[in-house]
């Protein structure tokens, strides 16, 4: 029979017990995160790569104590699909909202993104975008959405600035350019940036075209490119279609000066370069890129590749994106929305593997990120430019 003052003792544990819930080892509540990527359709490869580098910086953090201004709060991952289509991503946003996660990070394409970022406005749903190069993305107004990497119109002026310096120092043996490019945001964005850019170097843009995506077959627009027959091609497009493009020129054998790419889908990915390596080599690309001299870039390829996987850009961009986010929920020292984004706003994000510095968000936009100029050399992928990262020497015209 339990007496008045066992049970009064019972009481007195019990509401010290809810008024105290961490004493005792009760675990505080675990923070709610978005994934959100292509993982099915056209950009499955990619979408899956992100996931992969979300969920392996979500385990990075909850290994080092989860959010320690939170008590050690755990960060969940909510995962979705956006099926490789804007309207797909837009739908995944409203499950999340519902969901009460506290922000999101994706969407890899830029068409998803601009989609997603703006579906997530509308709940005050902070979202981080780890790729996504289209400046439309961080040009509306939109207080919610911050990219930690650079947009295409930085790549863009970057990638032809350092094909004049190039070009210049093995004495302008290239003057004509064409352009092949998918037809989404992405691609059609960063060709019309390029076409404003070239000629203020002394480039003729011969000649811009525009495939599907998919595009399962190449052969037309080779011969194209054997009949213009340019100093150097441009491709701007996602992996398979990059992939099949370079392999149909090799095949066909049409070897311009260089192939000199902007965001190339497979230009700087190890799969590629390991799968094809004849037609990668001398390849040229100006991309997202890791900060080689960095050796936390090593142990995470180290890592990606023990799962039997590539290290790719998507990979890293997305890690270091969940890593910033972290970093402001942990700043804010709250899951509130409002807070987050408050906290992303005044990121000063240093501790990472990008070879940015620290971040400086202007209207969403990281000022301080960069692409690397990359070229595939022996079997591996190094880095040419700027200075500062360089491994290797260009070599630049491959074709004499």
């Amino acid at each position: 029979m339990t007496s008045r003052r066992t049970f009064m003792g019972q009481s007195a544990a019990a509401a010290s017990a809810l008024a105290f819930p961490l004493v005792g080892g009760a675990q505080p509540k675990p923070i709610k995160v978005g994934v959100l990527h292509p993982v099915t359709g056209a950009l499955a490869y990619s979408g899956q790569q992100c996931r992969m580098g979300a969920l392996m910086a979500i385990e990075d953090i909850n290994k080092a104590g989860g959010i320690k201004s939170l008590g050690g709060a755990k960060i969940e991952a909510m995962l979705g699909d956006a099926q490789s289509s804007p309207q797909a991503g837009t739908a995944e946003i409203e499950k999340m909202n519902e969901a009460g996660v506290s922000a999101v990070v994706g969407a890899f394409a830029s068409a998803i993104c601009l989609a997603t970022t703006q579906a997530a406005a509308k709940y005050n749903l902070p979202h981080v975008v780890d790729v996504g190069v289209a400046d439309q993305i961080v040009e509306r107004g939109l207080k919610n959405t911050f990219r930690f990497g650079p947009g295409y119109k930085k790549c863009a002026e970057v990638a032809v600035s350092s094909l004049h310096v190039l070009n210049t120092a093995a004495g302008k043996p290239a003057r004509t350019v064409m352009i092949v490019h998918e037809e989404s945001l992405f691609g059609t964005g960063t060709a019309n940036l390029l076409a404003k850019e070239l000629p203020g170097y002394g480039y003729e843009v011969k000649e811009i075209i525009k495939h599907a995506n998919p595009t399962r077959d190449f052969n037309n627009i080779a011969l194209r490119i054997k009949q213009v027959n340019p100093d150097i091609l441009i491709p701007a497009n996602y992996y398979n279609e990059y992939a099949l493009l370079v392999r149909t020129l090799q095949q066909q054998k049409i070897t311009p000066k260089a192939i000199y790419s902007v965001l190339g889908g497979a230009a700087s990915s190890y799969k590629f370069v390991k799968e094809f390596p004849e037609a990668a080599n001398g390849i040229i690309d100006c991309n997202h890129w890791f900060n080689p001299k960095d050796k936390r870039s090593a142990e995470l390829r180290k890592r990606v590749e023990a799962q039997g996987q590539f290290f790719s850009y998507e990979v890293f961009m997305t890690y270091t994106a969940m890593m910033l986010l972290a970093d402001a929920i942990e700043r804010a020292k709250s899951p509130d929305r409002a807070a987050i984004i408050d906290a992303l706003a005044s990121s000063k994000f240093a501790n990472h593997i990008m070879p940015y510095g620290a971040t400086n968000f202007v209207n969403g936009q990281n000022m301080g990120a960069q692409p690397l100029m990359t070229q595939v050399h022996k079997g591996d992928i190094k880095v040419i430019v700027p200075r500062d990262y360089r491994e290797i020497d260009p070599i630049f015209p491959l074709k004499g």
